[in-house]
């Protein structure tokens, strides 16, 4: 019979019923037991998190990058950062609100916060970091019904080294392992709703997983897992819910606009609204300027193009910079530096710089002509489509050159330089300018003309291959010339700045960005710089297979020993613990497959026990399969830390598939009393196991030396 509302009563292919009292089983712990069970869990989180919270009292790996992003959103500056902005807006309101000016620098890790209140920011991240413990607790418990079970989890995470150390500092990995767990906990929280469907408690819930996967996805792009995650049990509920010949399709239609409304169109929403915060705070110029377009830089306060008028056409003697319409594609940029030897012609380098710098200043001039074009008498003279010009560099007075010597990185393109002296060079100077628009236009405008240079001697094309160079090239972006004539944005170039005191000027208000193309450009200009990470000097990097066999952690703080040493790893029993229960859940999921498939009958409380660790297990095998795996398959640098969201599936996997065995080892019993003792050694056996670590020493003389201790003295 339907449940009142139009839904169902029986609950769907990944939710289970109450567990029954079955003979030979230890009784269930009384309900008056679970929320003392999750204060209990609740205080040892916050006590483990916050003890010591503001040791060391200096920063700590990246804490230079979030806490400095922290600062410019109290102070309105403009940054780029690989990531949406969720987290670091958190960050620093959480500083402003506790007293933090916004003026410590954070310029490198070991800088001394001194009198600097940084108390406000590391505290918001510890709350956070504290509350995954109760959202493991109640996740389980709703989960498995069993409070072993639930308390299992919760004291793994409790006892982590590693879960405690990554709540303690100004971070994003305790700000979106919060809206995870919160998103995992709610759709837990609505599939338990549903003999309910459209009752108060199932709209809440429903829509707080929407709350929480904006949160996620605003944090880090990979929050979107978790909407996976949700997305994955969502369909199997509609498609159980198709399949119950009891409901109307009327009654699904709700189901489904729900689902639409509470889960796509409300994230969505609430994920566009944390940008468009993002831009409205940070309206002042800043070091992330160089990475967005002419017309987004234009709405900057302090911006050299905010609020200002320059010649709308380009003419000859006018002073420039050049914008690389790939995507942080950069300005065309050259300095004293010459090539390395053996790299191409030894001449001087021309790259594409991410920022404003006055080495990106190029004045427009004629091929052969020596004219003063600086001369206010002289004529003024257009730059028109298909005229071939020559490009000088203001500073340096050596003009864009290209040859046929191959290009520093991309081998199959010619090198780009600076040559000559004081603008004399020789015919391998000249570029072809050609306006790439639909419409036929004749002159050069600024900031909206499209244009494409083109080697006169060669016939290749000028660009950015958007490939960064080593240290010698001063880790600035690739430029070259490119033989293949393909039009595409590493090619296209427009004119940014103008300077030239004999034309008219024009505002730049008409070319104000909608918010659709801000947030989209926002958006390639993250993925680029995402799949463009590289990692640091003398930074310890990782692979995925290391991680869930806690193979090496991560330095925190800490260069010599002296120095108050942080070092990321987790408790080797617990993660090789989950490692093993890994394993001994895919034994049970395949054995009980198989014996279904074979025709074998199982026992009420074999299916009792296997239906627990099948339906709620397997959503955390699925959650741990969907963070962990897709790692395998990224180009960009990986780090120990992002195995984290994967380890609290792992966790409470654990606490759910440990209570499924033992209650299957104490069922095999029939004394109730010796059932009890079976099933609650077992658990206090494993509890002991997790709480029980041996601290390695700390003041050795090597540092790699302590690294390894710590990762093995621990169980010995």
């Amino acid at each position: 019979m339907p449940a009142a509302g139009g839904g169902r009563a029986e609950p769907g292919p990944l939710r289970q019923r109450e567990s029954r009292q079955l003979p030979g089983r230890p009784a269930a712990p009384p309900a008056a037991a679970r929320p003392a069970a999750l204060a209990l869990v609740t205080i040892l989180s916050f006590a483990s998190r916050f003890h010591r919270l503001a040791e060391p009292s200096h920063v700590c790996w990246d804490e230079t990058h979030f806490g400095k992003m922290g600062s410019y959103y109290i102070n309105r500056t403009f940054f780029f950062d690989v990531h949406p902005p969720l987290g670091k807006m958190l960050i620093g309101l959480a500083g402003y609100l506790s007293g933090y000016d916004g003026t410590f620098p954070f310029q490198k890790p070991g800088d001394r916060y001194e009198q600097h209140n940084y108390m406000g920011m590391r505290g918001f991240c510890a709350f956070l970091g504290s509350c995954l413990v109760p959202f493991a607790y109640l996740t389980v418990l709703e989960l498995s019904k069993s409070l072993p079970a639930a308390l299992l989890a919760a004291f793994i995470l409790i006892f982590d080294t590693g879960c405690i150390t990554l709540s303690q500092y100004i971070l994003l990995d305790p700000i979106l392992m919060f809206f995870l767990m919160g998103a995992v906990l709610s759709m837990v929280k609505y599939n338990s709703c549903a003999d309910r469907p459209f009752s108060a408690s199932w709209w809440f819930w429903l829509s707080l997983t929407g709350v929480n996967l904006a949160g996620a996805m605003g944090v880090k792009f990979v929050g979107l897992f978790v909407v996976l995650f949700v997305g994955l049990n969502t369909i199997s509920d509609l498609w159980g819910l198709l399949g119950d010949l009891s409901l109307s399709l009327v009654v699904f239609g709700k189901h489904l606009l729900a689902r639409v409304l509470c889960l796509i169109l409300l994230p969505l929403a609430l994920y566009m609204t944390m940008f468009a915060v993002h831009f409205t705070v940070l309206n002042k110029s800043g070091p992330g300027d160089g990475f967005f377009s002419s017309a987004f830089q234009s709405q900057l306060i302090g911006n050299n193009l905010h609020n200002v008028s320059i010649p709308e056409h380009l003419a000859y003697g006018s002073v420039v910079t050049m914008k690389n319409l790939r995507m942080a594609g950069g300005y065309l940029h050259s300095h004293w530096h010459l090539y390395p030897e053996g790299i191409g012609a030894r001449q001087q380098q021309v790259t594409a710089y991410l920022h404003k710098d006055l080495n990106n200043l190029w004045i427009i001039k004629k091929r052969y002509s020596d004219t003063d074009l600086s001369d206010p008498s002289s004529p003024v003279e257009f730059v028109r489509h298909g005229d071939i010009i020559r490009l000088e560099h203001k500073e340096t007075s050596r003009n864009l050159h290209s040859h046929r010597h191959e290009a520093p990185l991309t081998k199959k393109h010619f090198q780009v330089t600076g040559y000559g002296i004081n603008g004399t060079g020789d015919s391998n100077d000249f570029w072809r300018i050609e306006v790439m628009s639909r419409k036929a236009e004749k002159l050069i405008k600024v900031l909206r003309s499209q244009v494409q240079l083109t080697h006169v001697a060669t016939g290749c094309i000028l660009g950015s291959s958007g490939k960064t160079l080593p240290k010698w090239g001063w880790e600035q972006v690739e430029v070259t010339c490119t033989p293949y004539l393909k039009k595409s944005p590493n090619s296209l170039w427009n004119f940014e700045d103008h300077i030239n005191p004999k034309l008219p000027n024009i505002s730049l208000d008409v070319l104000k960005p909608s918010f659709a193309e801000i947030l989209l450009e926002s958006h390639m200009v993250m993925i680029r710089g995402n799949s463009g990470l590289k990692p640091k000097d003398n930074e310890v990097t990782s692979k995925p297979w290391h991680w869930p066999i806690n193979y090496q952690g991560l330095r925190f703080s800490g260069v010599n020993e002296t120095d108050y040493r942080v070092y990321l790893l987790g408790n080797p029993v617990i993660w090789w613990l989950n490692l093993v229960t890994i394993g001994l859940y895919l034994l049970i999921a395949v054995s009980t497959a198989v014996a279904l498939k074979r025709g074998v009958q199982l026992t009420s409380e074999l299916k009792e026990l296997s239906g627990v660790v099948l339906c709620g297990g397997a959503q955390m095998m699925l959650g741990w399969l969907l963070h962990y795996l897709p790692f395998f398959m990224m180009g960009r640098v990986l780090y120990f830390h992002h195995y984290f969201p994967a380890m609290l599936f792992s966790s409470m996997l654990t606490g759910i598939t440990w209570d499924t065995l033992l209650k299957f080892c104490a069922g095999l019993l029939s004394p109730s009393t010796t059932a009890r003792k079976v099933y609650g050694g077992g658990f206090l056996s494993l509890f002991l196991l997790i709480v029980y670590r041996k601290h390695p020493h700390l003041h050795e003389p090597a540092f790699t030396e302590v690294i390894h201790r710590t990762a093995f003295s621990e169980i010995l």
